[in-house]
């Protein structure tokens, strides 16, 4: 196996990270098109990690029109081998306060404008996402977490909105007591899927920013408000993010949960590997179509 390479995409209020030892700012050409922004590289500990924008410096990516198919292949190309997001969100749980971390076991996609997958015709697949996140990969950013004396909460149900609007009062409350969710968002899918589709153990860290606007004593999401919130969890997930080479090592094994090999049975089409669209799945999928 290789060993580990980490991939850090970085929400609203994370743009960069201090701490890397030899930064450079590089750009990373792939067939889906250019990435929201250059990638930051450098080292933690000794282990090579890639840091993305995701919403790209200055934040001028909407959740709609982020590249994310050209920002897991970017990242898988650089040699990533398990990604952390790190996501403001909303919450759904009076519980859940601004300021706590969310580790996301479960997503609700309800984007509708989006490209959401590798694959399409000549090469067709079909990866389960029953388990979308990564449980070591979770597992790791809660103990450190929890060391930090982060409020956290180690597992959680993402309702991935398309935005870029906030809820009505309507739906918030639809998402609460139909849907069951526990935290909102605009960014974590197909984020999710294309990380599954290109084999990569993925996990995500929800940082709550305010109670969408069911809240009965907080009213409607009041930006100013997040920017507040967001500056403290910003400073908080560096810390996490710096402590996380040491925690999760560097000579990695394989995935027990399988999402290292998630296409091993997943592709169904005949001849995809002469395909004309297996050339642009070089990065995701070269290891079961021999590119």
């Amino acid at each position: 196996m290789a060993d580990t390479f980490l991939g850090i995409i970085g929400g609203s209020g994370l743009y960069e990270i201090d701490s890397l030892e030899k930064p450079e700012w590089i750009s990373v050409d792939t067939p889906w098109g250019a990435p929201s922004d250059q990638i930051l590289t450098g080292s933690l500990d000794g282990c090579p990690v890639a840091f993305l924008p995701r919403h790209g410096r200055g934040h001028v990516h909407s959740p709609t029109s982020i590249p994310y198919r050209a920002n897991i292949d970017a990242l898988k190309r650089l040699g990533a081998t398990d990604i952390v997001s790190v996501s403001a969100c909303g919450s759904l749980r009076e519980d859940m306060a601004p300021g706590h971390f969310v580790f996301v076991d479960q997503f609700i996609d309800r984007t509708f404008a989006r490209d959401k997958s590798y694959f399409g015709t000549g090469c067709v697949a079909h990866v389960s996402m029953a388990r979308p996140t990564c449980r070591r990969l979770s597992s790791a950013c809660l103990r450190i977490a929890r060391d930090l004396g982060i409020t956290s909460h180690e597992q959680g149900t993402y309702l991935a909105m398309e935005g870029p609007q906030f809820s009505t009062l309507a739906e918030s409350n639809m998402y609460r007591k139909t849907l069951d969710c526990d935290v909102i968002g605009m960014t974590n899918m197909p984020e999710a899927k294309l990380a599954r589709e290109a084999e990569l153990c993925y996990a995500t860290i929800a940082m709550v920013t305010d109670y969408d606007s069911w809240h009965p004593e907080h009213g409607e999401v009041d930006v100013t408000e997040i920017i507040r919130t967001l500056t403290g969890n910003t400073a908080k997930a560096k810390e996490l993010v710096e402590r996380l080479p040491s925690t999760i090592g560097g000579a990695r094994q394989r995935c027990s949960q399988g999402c290292d090999r998630s296409l091993d049975s997943a592709i169904l089409s005949a001849g995809a590997a002469e395909s004309k669209l297996a050339a642009k799945l070089d990065a995701v999928a070269g290891r079961v179509l021999g590119q």
